[in-house]
């Protein structure tokens, strides 16, 4: 293959592992003789950079080698930083590009009308100046719909999955999963020794705001109960099981895993501040709402623990470093065989290059009926022989 210049970004929240995906596509890049050049803060990179000012280029693009990138793989978060930007539903213009004109598009949410604007042709321009032939993003399903966009615009687009949530479409396994529930096991382990300690009950909070992979899998590696998105519980009878668990652990305390999107029934979980780029507002800690139910009619204390960001911080566990590696070589030889429109996978617990998914569809669900015991508010754990590694299908 001709020498080719190979773009490579990071979006959304960040997981261990991100680094090892950087590093092999620029290994393998500059083994066999191509230019690797990193994109900064994600999407923003190709929205915000001006070519006519020295600053925004050193801020938004940072050629990659086998020396700028030989420790990176050591440690977790993006070596590349990352923003949450969605190209095709910018809030506001950036001021360089003031005049210009781009497609627009009113919302109304809640009695709130604002306007958006599609800087796709900024994208596009931007990928022709940097003399791009390849792009690799690496992001969960607001990532990936962009670069689903990109690719039905024109640009060959490569597609990683990375999410601690594991929601992704057409895919089993996101980077960034196993070292989650590798993370909310051992705190929970931790921490039965303060809970059990003052015979209380522990409610730990995990991401997960529309599907509860990173729940459920935490209760099933820690024998917990556990909520999720999925399934809305009766608050009387999932506090009735705790109150028995209680009774019946020998140290008088019991544990609940919650997802930030799971709700009971009768309940609405609140929502603050201004919404995302991908529409996304912040969720109020749904654990403390529970504490308060708790409280209330039982009068037990409670210790509300929120593990949501430890989970996605620090080095990447062996599965993580294991995945990304592959993740990253799998998207360099899809490259190489001058495919895209692709994502890296694991389907059927194997690896393997799949259509990026369609961004209509959203974020991959739990199968509750397969998945989630609604009756014990547990993971389900038997009839597992026959299913790949992580007991899922994309």
């Amino acid at each position: 293959m001709p020498s080719k210049r190979i773009g490579i970004l990071t979006g959304g929240g960040d997981v261990p592992g991100l680094n090892s995906v950087i590093k092999n596509v620029v290994y393998r890049g500059a083994n066999d003789g191509h230019e690797v050049i990193g994109l900064r803060r994600g999407w923003e990179a190709l929205t915000h950079l001006n070519f006519d000012d020295p600053a925004s280029k050193a801020r938004y693009v940072l050629p990659l080698n086998k020396d700028n990138t030989r420790t990176v793989d050591r440690t977790g978060g993006t070596f590349l930083h990352s923003s949450r930007t969605n190209p095709s539903k910018m809030k506001k213009i950036p001021d360089f590009l003031a005049g210009k004109e781009f497609p627009s598009a009113e919302t109304t949410k809640k009695g709130v009308t604002s306007t958006t604007y599609d800087l796709s042709s900024q994208v596009l321009d931007n990928l022709n100046k940097l003399s791009l032939d390849y792009l690799v993003a690496i992001g969960g399903d607001d990532t990936l719909s962009y670069a689903a966009r990109l690719e039905k615009l024109g640009f060959n687009t490569i597609g990683i999955p990375k999410t601690m949530d594991n929601d992704v479409r057409n895919t089993e396994y996101c980077v960034g999963f196993s070292t989650a529930i590798s993370r909310a096991h051992d705190a929970i382990q931790r921490q039965r020794t303060t809970v059990g300690s003052h015979e209380r009950i522990g409610i730990f909070r995990v991401f997960g705001r529309d599907a509860g992979y990173t729940a459920l899998y935490t209760a099933y590696v820690t024998s917990l109960r556990c909520a999720i998105p999925e399934y809305k519980f009766n608050l009387d009878k999932m506090i009735d099981m705790l109150m028995v668990d209680k009774r019946h652990n020998p140290s008088n305390y019991a544990l609940v895993v919650m997802s930030e999107g799971a709700e009971w029934e009768g309940y609405t979980i609140r929502e603050y501040g201004e919404a995302d780029a991908f529409g996304h507002r912040k969720k109020g800690n749904v654990g403390e709402d529970f504490s308060d139910e708790i409280k209330k009619r039982t009068g037990e204390e409670t210790v509300v623990s929120d593990l949501t960001y430890d989970l996605r911080s620090g080095a990447p566990d062996f599965a993580d470093r294991l995945i990304a590696t592959t993740f990253g070589t799998m998207a360099y030889d899809s490259i190489k065989q001058q495919k895209h429109g692709l994502m890296a996978a694991i389907v059927d617990g194997k690896y393997a290059m799949v259509e990026i998914p369609d961004p209509k569809l959203g974020p991959r669900k739990v199968d509750v009926a397969t998945m989630f015991n609604a009756a014990r508010y547990r993971p389900t754990y038997e009839n597992k022989e026959g299913l790949p590694l992580f007991l899922t299908k994309p």
